[in-house]
């Protein structure tokens, strides 16, 4: 199956922060088939003095949506990340990993949404999605 992987960083070397998600994803998530340019942008949701470099990966995987969810927790723990975003109070992390999709699956679970319910608001996600996936917007998919 092919998923997107949003990933996200505002700590330390914003940079290598990306470069480590990705080697991690590639060996324990499966093949990363694309990864688009990094972005850097002001902190959303919350206020920081520390700016975000972002990304999005294309993966070919083996995984289900809730193995994939659990080992992208466990690479965001290997990373450092100690805390997860609770009730939409966001704050400064070394690593954040989203699943913006998993093929064409829709999910509406407790620990998990597939869609991604916030990539079209999110200018730091669509914009390095569409850079990898442009059939995406052909298929009628585009911000809000």
């Amino acid at each position: 199956m092919t998923t997107y992987l949003g990933i996200g960083t505002n700590l330390g070397d914003r940079a290598e922060n990306l470069t480590r998600a990705v080697a991690l994803i590639s060996e324990q998530v499966g093949t990363v088939l694309a990864c688009s340019s990094f972005m850097e942008t002001a902190p959303w949701g919350f206020t920081s003095d520390n700016h975000f470099l972002n990304a999005v990966l294309a993966v070919d995987t083996a995984l289900s949506p809730l193995e994939l969810l659990r080992v992208t927790q466990s690479i965001e723990r290997e990373l450092g990340r100690l805390h997860k975003t609770v009730d939409g109070n966001y704050s400064d992390r070394i690593i954040d990993i989203d699943i913006l999709l998993y093929d064409d699956l829709a999910i509406n679970e407790a620990e998990l949404t597939i869609p991604h319910p916030l990539i079209w608001e999110r200018r730091f996600v669509y914009e390095p999605l569409l850079e990898i996936a442009p059939h995406l917007k052909a298929e009628g998919l585009t911000p809000q």
